[in-house]
């Protein structure tokens, strides 16, 4: 049976109203892209704008007392019960843990060593100008032009997810794809408690300013795929995140592999700010100069024994706070991975390796004075002692960019020099 046709006028009539469909729709693109496109930037400009306000709001807390720092940073003297911590639904109620109920067996012994050399004092910048009072915290004050150089607002504070170094891939250019690469030494095998390293602090050149240059420890637990814990802590040079090319101390953490938990310092909630005197993100100083002075500083981080948290130290004097248990999974028992050493991000500027440094950007064989070291490596056992780790291996995508050599004595205990220029004619 043959379909019915619509009468003709019937048929010019929906000719008509298609063509004027037709160009009503391009009136409105038209309009959209002229006067009305600009309304359109102008709201979505507007509600950015809102969002960063938002997000500023929530990360500034209200402060006691403000120290504006030698290098243009503002430091907030916060009230301990006011940080950035207790805006996780499960720290509501929490009792803040003033001080861990041990430290590791063995950390004071080597301290009263370590007292009897002449050492360098490192500080940070801002203490030139002030410190904050007791039951407050100092919190390096979030501006909006922090945020808005951040790929988004979600992601502002954040690592790339598959930024930390996996020494048994059996495809060692895995990590290249996203431009992270690393210089590091490791153990794994064994249950991990904690770790400690004496670091010694450069200023590494970034060529880009999305590119950054770091030396930390990492305490690692689960796979590499999509449920690693991870907590870190060391110095870092990061335009993008900081707004200058200062030398800082910095802190990190994750327990899915960096896609949704964690952050850098206290820029989420979850880290745990026990210390009035050390700000999370200031920069620290001096810092060491190629055939001259040289500086360092010790981390350490490890699993209280009774509370279960992880705490934090940075120096002989300072203990900064703890990352509460829950926050993790595997690390909720102990790490299965310790590492230590640098990284950088290579964006492969012009289609080459970025220059960007890392560590001193000198090959570990020029030695000390001129390349950039970890010494007194060491764990904590699960009898809560520290001790040299066993079985210390090295790993890095690309030696002829950045390389890696470990060594052994008697004052350096384990150590490595690390780091590199980048781009070279051996890495092009």
């Amino acid at each position: 049976m043959a379909a019915a046709r619509a009468p003709a006028s019937s048929r010019r009539c929906l000719f008509v109203l298609l063509a004027a469909t037709l160009l009503l729709s391009a009136c409105c693109a038209e309009g959209a892209a002229a006067p009305g496109g600009k309304g359109v930037a102008r709201r979505r400009q507007l509600l950015r704008q809102r969002q960063v306000q938002h997000h500023l709001k929530r990360l500034n807390k209200a402060p006691v007392a403000s120290i504006e720092s030698p290098d243009g940073d503002i430091i907030d003297c916060v009230p301990i019960a006011s940080q950035p911590a207790f805006d996780h639904p499960f720290l509501k109620d929490h009792t803040i843990q003033t001080r861990p109920a041990y430290h590791p067996e063995g950390l004071y012994d080597e301290s009263k060593v370590a007292s009897q050399k002449p050492r360098q004092q490192i500080t940070q910048m801002w203490h030139q100008n002030g410190m904050c009072q007791e039951n407050t915290i100092p919190i390096r004050r979030t501006k909006k032009e922090d945020v808005l150089r951040a790929s988004s607002i979600k992601r502002y504070g954040k690592k790339m997810h598959k930024s930390t170094p996996n020494p048994s891939s059996v495809q060692p250019d895995m990590l290249n794809e996203n431009g992270h690469q690393h210089a590091i030494a490791y153990v794994e095998g064994d249950k991990y408690y904690g770790a400690k390293a004496t670091i010694n602090v450069w200023q590494p050149s970034i060529q880009q300013g999305n590119e950054f240059s770091l030396s930390q420890l990492w305490i690692l637990g689960g796979s590499f795929g999509q449920d690693l814990n991870s907590i870190e802590a060391g110095w870092q040079v990061s335009p993008d995140l900081y707004g200058d090319n200062n030398t800082r101390l910095f802190t990190y953490w994750t327990s899915d592999a960096y896609q949704a938990t964690g952050c850098y310092n206290l820029l989420c909630s979850g880290f745990i700010q026990t210390n009035n005197q050390i700000a999370m993100g200031a920069s620290i100083f001096p810092i060491s100069n190629y055939g001259g002075s040289q500086y360092d500083i010790n981390i350490l981080v490890w699993k209280d024994p009774k509370e279960g948290n992880w705490w934090l130290q940075f120096g002989n004097d300072y203990v900064l706070g703890y990352w509460p248990s829950f926050l993790f999974s595997y690390l909720a028992d102990s790490a299965s991975m310790i590492e230590w050493g640098g990284e950088v991000v290579n964006t492969e500027p012009d289609g080459s390796h970025t220059s960007t440094q890392m560590g001193s950007g000198h090959f570990p064989e020029e030695g000390f004075g001129k390349s950039s070291y970890f010494k007194n490596i060491q764990v904590v056992d699960s009898t809560n002692n520290l001790k040299a780790p066993r079985g210390v291996g090295a790993y890095t995508e690309q030696s002829s960019c950045y390389d890696v050599q470990n060594g052994n004595n008697g004052d350096w205990g384990t150590y490595f020099y690390y780091g590199g220029p980048g781009k070279n004619p051996n890495c092009p």
